[in-house]
């Protein structure tokens, strides 16, 4: 049995509580999903698999996973019951909206837990862009006026 198999049955047998955020890393990014039960995970397909944006989907956990260990994900903030949250991962099933910055994978799963859409990785990604900006801007107005003592 190769590793991947064994990767592959090890995250289809693992059993998360209803309505878990769980997540699973990719080359750039975590990718995130809600667990709705029966091995199955509802989440923003986004450009998980292609470079082509795809809808909310419900896929096995061994697709979900990509052959990559998939962990529970904790929340701070919760307000809906595990039955609540996997039913509002349900009702945006079909959904084709994806943007990368505005309504990612991370975003559903922060709304369906909490009701509110947010992406730390996102705004990790915008600060850090904030800060090169604003040093490259420092470092332009320290040279420029260097330059012309």
């Amino acid at each position: 049995m190769t590793n991947t198999t064994t990767e592959l049955s090890a995250a289809r047998d693992m059993q998360f509580p209803l309505g878990a955020h769980i997540v699973t890393p990719r080359r750039w990014y975590t990718h995130h999903g809600i667990y709705v039960g029966a091995g199955q995970v509802v989440h923003y397909q986004g450009l998980s698999s292609s470079l082509r944006r795809g809808p909310v989907a419900r896929v096995s956990l061994a697709e979900f996973s990509h052959g990559q260990p998939v962990h529970l994900h904790s929340e701070a903030d919760v307000a809906y019951s595990g039955i609540e949250v996997a039913a509002r991962a349900c009702s945006r099933l079909g959904e084709d909206a994806y943007d990368v910055l505005r309504n990612n994978c991370e975003h559903f799963c922060s709304w369906c837990l909490s009701g509110t859409a947010r992406s730390p990785q996102v705004e990790s990604l915008l600060l850090r862009s904030r800060v090169v900006a604003l040093a490259t801007q420092v470092l332009v107005g320290f040279f420029n006026g260097w330059r012309t003592c």
